[in-house]
């Protein structure tokens, strides 16, 4: 048996993980040694008792790589291990990697520069617009977006930067035969076109309760950042912020309206420490030793704002600002709008990327559009 398949077999084991075997190869050498091992070798591995080595030798007698390769072959995707190159040196670098890695579609090496963006499954039109807008220019400007083909927010992100025609990486918590959500298979195929669609898992693992928190930890140690978009105190996302700041990851958090609870998880994260991330520009300047052209490119990556079509009371509020910022008071009397007519037109105009709302509710046109 090689190197190679010896990793495919164990990762069929039952109650084989990653650290678990380590400490067994540690003691032997090579994965591969295990099939030749007795009872007693195996037990000089840290945290392997009589029970487990029992069980370990009776299904190295069971698995069959070479039939779980065939497996693979048939729903298309092909089955990576520490052995192959195309396996991320990010993900070594963590202290619980995969054993192996089904994959459909291709982990190129610029997959180094990634992003990941993740968050509610229940997420608001304001999180949609969001994770969005941030996974749109985070694609042009060269990082791969990385998420988990969950409803919502990772749906959002995976479509962004396709749109973006940029690449993304789909990390699922389920095998690659048994896509959850199956609303998403369509995507899940353009993923493959575009990036590669991912799972540790082996095949015909259903997704369960269990799954989706573990496989969170390859969705952050894939990337060199993590941005989180509406999450609840206790959701999955924040589970994924937790580990990657265990694997010393930089995590960026979304603020959000007070009173709703989506957001609760990212301003928890921001008062812990995370990064506020208001915009693109945020997560570059983290990164920008990686990318001294990435804001260049962010701003071109956008459209061209005098091209954006704007309705009546838009332009109305565009000629209000045109000798200057504003507060948000002096703004609607100045345009002769209610309050809640201006903040309709602020959050479209901010989409548009118009204006820019500073601190303290001041509101100012993007210099390409003041006027000569």
């Amino acid at each position: 048996m090689t190197r190679r398949e010896a990793y495919i077999a164990l990762n069929m084991m039952e109650a084989m993980g990653p650290v678990r075997l380590r400490n067994i190869v540690t003691a032997l050498g090579a994965p591969e040694a295990i099939w030749d091992a007795t009872e007693e070798d195996l037990r000089r591995a840290e945290g392997i008792g009589t029970e487990t080595a029992r069980s370990i030798i009776r299904q190295c007698k069971e698995v069959d790589a070479a039939a779980e390769e065939a497996r693979a072959r048939r729903c298309g995707a092909r089955i990576i291990t520490f052995e192959d190159p195309e396996y991320p040196e990010s993900l070594k670098q963590i202290y619980d990697p995969p054993i192996t890695l089904y994959v459909k579609g291709t982990l190129e090496k610029v997959d180094k520069s990634a992003i990941a963006v993740v968050g509610t499954r229940n997420v608001s039109h304001y999180g949609a617009s969001v994770a969005d807008r941030l996974s749109y220019q985070l694609s042009k400007v060269g990082f791969t977006v990385v998420s988990g083909l969950a409803r919502g927010v990772d749906t959002v992100a995976h479509k962004a930067a396709l749109k973006a025609e940029g690449r993304t990486i789909a990390v699922l918590g389920s095998a690659i035969d048994c896509l959850y959500p199956e609303e998403n298979a369509q995507l899940a195929d353009r993923i493959a076109e575009n990036g590669a669609v991912i799972s540790e898992y082996t095949m015909g693992r259903q997704p369960d309760r269990t799954t989706f928190p573990y496989r969170n930890r390859v969705v952050s140690g894939l990337s060199m950042g993590l941005v989180v978009v509406e999450a609840g105190v206790k959701s999955g996302a924040v589970i994924t912020a937790t580990e990657a700041l265990e694997q010393g990851r930089s995590v960026f958090a979304v603020p959000g309206r007070i009173d709703l609870p989506a957001a609760r998880g990212c301003h928890m994260l921001i008062k812990q420490g995370a990064k506020l991330c208001e915009g693109v520009d945020d997560v570059l300047q983290e990164f920008e030793f990686l990318f001294p052209e990435a804001k260049k490119k962010a701003d071109a990556a956008m459209p061209r704002r005098p091209d954006v079509p704007l309705t009546n009371d838009e332009q109305v509020v565009v000629k209000a600002l045109w000798k200057g910022g504003l507060d948000v008071d002096s703004l609607a009397r100045a345009a002769n709008l209610s309050s809640s007519q201006l903040s309709a037109l602020l959050l479209g105009l901010e989409m548009k990327r118009v204006i820019r709302i500073l601190p303290g509710r001041v509101v100012e046109l993007r210099e390409d559009l003041m006027p000569g």
